[in-house]
């Protein structure tokens, strides 16, 4: 069996296994109606890429609980081989700190500047005490001579909680498509 048909046969066992139970188009979470609590997961998606694209990395790892939070970067093939290897890993408000002071400091990059665009912005699950979202993203890179170009697109699997009043992710996972980076993973996705 060639790896391209093993990859095929893979990955329809894995849309298999995905099909997912549609959340009704009405419901309440913490007090808030679905379409309230829709705009609220949009807004904290849109507040976070703008975050990143302007360069306020140092307010990054606020989007995040306090308490045992996860950000991570997965390649989309290691998902749909199983494969846990990821590209960025961070648990804890701290390492997320960590690696914007070493983005700041330690490390020597080209200067880039990055655009997010977000859609399709889906919740997949309501639990009393978090919700399951899921949404489709791009980031374009411009480099210092104005060339621009696709520098990642994929997925965002998050589990959003409710702390303090504001929404907060307890865990974002990046399922990226590119799985060819072709500079640094220096900044958060």
């Amino acid at each position: 069996m060639s790896s391209s048909s093993l990859l095929s046969s893979q990955s329809a066992t894995n849309r298999q296994d995905k099909v997912s139970v549609a959340v009704p188009d009405r419901f309440m979470w913490q007090g808030c109606s679905a379409m309230e609590t829709q705009w609220r997961v949009e807004r904290l998606l849109s507040r976070y890429v703008a975050c990143i694209d302007d360069d306020n990395l140092e307010a990054w790892p606020s989007f995040f609980t306090r308490d045992a939070c996860r950000y991570e970067i997965i390649t989309r093939e290691n998902v749909e081989r199983g494969l846990p290897l990821t590209l960025v890993f961070c648990m804890g408000q701290g390492m997320l700190v960590d690696r914007i002071v070493s983005l700041r400091e330690a490390n020597i990059y080209p200067q880039r500047w990055y655009r997010h665009i977000v859609s399709n912005v889906v919740i997949q699950a309501v639990a009393e005490d978090h919700l399951e979202v899921h949404s489709h993203y791009v980031v374009l890179q411009t480099r210092r001579n104005g060339q621009t170009s696709i520098f990642s697109a994929g997925k965002y699997k998050d589990r959003i909680v409710l702390r303090a009043g504001e929404l907060k992710f307890a865990e974002k996972r990046v399922e990226a498509d590119t799985h060819s980076i072709d500079t640094l993973l220096v900044s958060p996705i």
